[in-house]
């Protein structure tokens, strides 16, 4: 039976009740730091029960200017920046390396809430981007091992071996070095919040960084 995907598309709705509780948001209580809102943000994401609310877009562009984007995992958020960890070798690494800049998106329909960061991005040291692997599960040790991320793949029954060498291994040697391994942060330049409303008068919240080093803030039209 063919799906007809516009009639499934126009059948949906957006924050439902069934699976949204639209939360309140005054931008005049805002504390001055976007990564304050951020981690009280995070948290009721958390206790409202969203699903995977550590999950964020990344958006990369390479030497040639075209944008790309995937979902990866946030590892964490502090004063230096929000971070996460990918291959040096794979595309993003690529793409970073060619222009270290980045954006990020953050989707929590549970509270009808987007956060969108953009900034420029470092690489840590190694000795912490081994340190930020090895603190994670054995499943993130193993799949870091099998390694050639982005790499064109000959077959499933190729990486299954890979795979389950590299689970051996980081089993074993749950301490082993990945020395493509590399954790990056967004040093945030602009950081806006997105509040839904279900008249439609969402909420916008933009910080960003003035010369100073201070945040600006400003409201948005939706």
């Amino acid at each position: 039976m063919e799906t007809d995907l516009h009639a499934l598309l126009r059948s949906l709705r957006v924050w439902g009740p069934e699976g949204t509780v639209l939360a309140s948001f005054d931008p005049g209580a805002a504390p001055g730091d976007p990564l304050a809102l951020f981690t009280v943000w995070f948290a009721e994401a958390v206790a409202a029960g969203q699903g995977e609310p550590h999950t964020m877009s990344l958006a990369t562009a390479g030497e040639d200017g075209l944008p790309d984007v995937r979902t990866v995992m946030l590892h964490g958020a502090d004063a230096d920046g929000w971070a996460f960890a990918t291959h040096g070798g794979s595309r993003k690494g690529r793409q970073l390396a060619a222009r270290p800049y980045a954006a990020l998106g953050f989707y929590w329909p549970a509270l009808g809430r987007q956060v969108r960061v953009r900034g420029q991005v470092t690489a840590a040291p190694s000795a912490e981007s081994q340190a930020d692997l090895h603190a994670r599960s054995t499943g993130a040790l193993a799949a870091a091992l099998t390694g050639r991320q982005s790499e064109p793949l000959g077959s499933l029954d190729e990486l299954a071996h890979a795979s389950e060498a590299a689970w051996e291994q980081a089993q074993r040697t749950p301490d082993a070095p990945v020395p493509t391994w590399t954790l990056y942060r967004v040093a945030a330049e602009e950081v806006e919040f997105f509040q839904g409303d279900a008249r439609r008068r969402h909420v916008r919240l933009a910080y960003r960084r003035a010369e100073d080093g201070g945040w600006q803030r400003q409201l948005l039209w939706p």
